[in-house]
């Protein structure tokens, strides 16, 4: 690329402060290269580089398209993950409300039992009062009868006629 440079300058005319040429700074000789070759070195340039650097700009597009498809796809299976682990949450939630089910069950059936009980015991409360209050009756009858046998047995004094 060099050598065509080289080329190109010597043929390029030394001519003296044209409009059409410009003067480069870079060496310690003065060129002048004319605009025309600049136009076409720099399109030349441009042509051979523009092909590679379209197609890698359509790579990068790809890519970046692939890449925006790959993180929707990541989201995604992020939000299935969450839905997953929320799914056992509520597994775990059902779980626990079975065994607290079950336990308002057994406090049912131990509270029906003992209402049972109680609904017995009452009963056999009633009948022993019932009882004791008969069995009292009994004794207050026997006493009166005894004392009115007393009373009939103790002797009476005789009328006077």
């Amino acid at each position: 690329m060099d050598k065509e440079m080289k080329d190109e300058e010597s043929s390029v005319p030394a001519a003296s402060h044209r409009s059409d040429t410009l003067e480069l700074p870079f060496s310690e000789d003065a060129v002048l290269v004319d605009k025309d070759v600049i136009e076409k070195l720099t399109e030349g340039l441009v042509s051979h580089y523009l092909p590679d650097l379209q197609h890698s700009k359509l790579a990068l597009q790809e890519l970046t398209k692939n890449q925006s498809v790959l993180l929707d796809t990541l989201d995604q299976e992020i939000a299935k993950f969450r839905e997953c682990n929320s799914l056992l949450d509520i597994n775990a939630l059902f779980v626990e409300a079975k065994l607290y089910h079950n336990k308002l069950v057994n406090i049912r059936k131990e509270m029906l039992m003992l209402h049972e009980k109680t609904t017995k015991l009452k009963k056999r409360a009633l009948k022993l009062q019932q009882q004791k209050h008969k069995e009292i009756l009994e004794q207050e009858q026997q006493r009166e009868r005894e004392l009115e046998r007393e009373r009939q047995l103790i002797a009476k004094p005789a009328k006077k006629t």
